[in-house]
């Protein structure tokens, strides 16, 4: 999820914890706890672009670094507290549910992450959530903000904290059943129209939950469609997309290029352009597909022109957005 909602949901958390202990502070360790794995940032200052890509949501996110992290900011804060008399247990309890939700969050978008590093490069994304998501934190971000102002005495403030992460879960639990939803539609319209594939995902496309992109993976290709769950018609439209792996054979041995096939999932396809070949990474989707199915993927990779490759994952994620644009997209969520 976003640094956000990892902020509010943390803040809450550690106010239901500690809050009557140690009054708003809790708040505070409970957001810096919440963000702690998101520390990976710093790799991008010395790392490639596809170095980094692996790197974050890597170690950091893994359940090894997890339980050094709560082990070591747990003694810390028992011996800068030990006049409030907080015991170990507190403190490892919630310093591990603050960080362990973390993980449990970043698994639920499109990028990954991977819980078993570094024994395992493998990375978990169950395509629940987009990134971004405003009716997943507008609940623990209300919550967070009338905590901040809130008396630290008040009566109020542990069913605040409580109503934000019940908002949280609510929604969540929502889209989960989207989520199950979806993935039978497509299924179902896969086999309607005779596409066999090995496998398939579904996702959400940007800030909601309703309007979603699914990839199909055949022997040399792709079928992509969207699909909203208030479309009346079962019908969906796919369009077929070509892997072309012909084109990636120079960049074999590589090393940035053998980060970007794993970081893909293999979901990926190859395409010339001006600028040399290109890697589009599927899993991100693409730049309005739901209005034009041949629009370019949000995530596409110069193999060879690496200094044009920053803000690669969002890359014109927005490009050509107007109020227009908008609007159609309001229409497609609608099922219109």
């Amino acid at each position: 999820m976003d640094s956000l909602t990892h902020i509010a949901i943390g803040a809450c958390i550690g106010d239901l914890f500690l809050g009557k202990k140690i009054g708003k502070k809790a708040m505070l360790y409970g957001a810096v706890a919440a963000s702690l794995p998101d520390i990976d940032f710093i790799a991008s200052f010395w790392l490639s672009t596809a170095g980094d890509l692996m790197a974050h949501r890597g170690f950091t996110h893994s359940f090894l670094f997890a339980i050094i992290v709560v082990l070591a900011m747990a003694f810390f804060f028992r011996h800068r507290h030990r006049i409030e008399n907080i015991t170990i247990k507190t403190w490892l309890i919630f310093l591990g549910t603050e960080i362990f939700i973390h993980l449990f969050l970043d698994a639920f978008n499109a990028y990954g992450i991977g819980w078993f590093e570094p024994f395992s490069r493998r990375r978990f994304s169950f395509n629940v959530l987009f990134v971004a998501d405003p009716f997943f934190s507008i609940g623990p971000g209300i919550a967070a903000i009338c905590l901040l102002v809130m008396s630290r005495n008040s009566g109020k403030r542990k069913n605040m904290a409580k109503y934000g992460l019940l908002c949280c879960a609510l929604y969540f639990a929502y889209c989960i059943s989207n989520k199950v939803r979806i993935d039978h539609q497509f299924h179902d319209a896969f086999v309607r129209q005779g596409i066999q594939y090995d496998r398939y995902f579904t996702t959400p496309t940007p800030f909601n939950n309703w309007l979603w992109y699914g990839v199909a993976q055949t022997d040399s290709g792709f079928y992509i469609g969207y699909h909203s769950v208030f479309d009346k018609n079962s019908s969906i439209e796919f369009r077929y997309f070509a892997k072309n792996d012909f084109l990636l054979k120079p960049f074999a041995t590589q090393r940035d290029f053998q980060r970007l096939l794993l970081f893909s999932q293999g979901y990926y396809t190859a395409e010339p352009s001006v600028q040399g070949i290109i890697f589009n990474d599927l899993r991100f989707g693409q730049i309005m597909g739901w209005q034009n199915p041949d629009a370019h993927f949000v995530f596409h990779y110069y193999l060879q022109d690496a200094d044009s490759n920053a803000l690669v994952v969002q890359r014109g994620r927005f490009a050509g957005w107007n109020w227009e644009k908008i609007k159609f997209f309001w229409r497609k969520i609608r099922g219109k």
